[in-house]
């Protein structure tokens, strides 16, 4: 089911994750979120943001170990934890985020 963005539709797969990855907007970004029953507050927006930086600079979404690291080493051990994480993403942090931040899905991921 395609989503629907300010009049554009915009494609996705059966999983929900977007097959073009330069249709991503934050307005996308909510709207998936919206779908998934997830509130973007500022610090689901610092993991989507950060996704999106890993993603540029590394060409992968990263499965959930390597993002929990990848944060913890970034924005310090209180947010690089699985406990909240998936308080942000309770559906897998790797997964749910990535599908919101408008990546791939992540590698390993069921």
């Amino acid at each position: 089911m395609p989503y629907e963005v300010n009049g554009q539709t915009v494609a996705c797969d059966e999983e929900g994750y977007i097959t073009n990855l330069s249709d991503w907007t934050p307005e996308l970004a909510a709207v998936i979120a919206q779908a998934e029953d997830i509130d973007m507050d500022d610090e689901r927006w610092e993991v989507v943001n950060f996704l999106r930086e890993y993603y540029d600079e590394y060409q992968i979404a990263p499965a959930v170990r390597v993002l929990i690291k990848a944060v913890k080493k970034s924005m310090g051990p209180e947010k690089g934890n699985n406990k909240y994480m998936y308080e942000l993403f309770p559906y897998g942090p790797a997964k749910q985020a990535c599908k919101i931040a408008g990546l791939p899905k992540p590698t390993g991921c069921v």
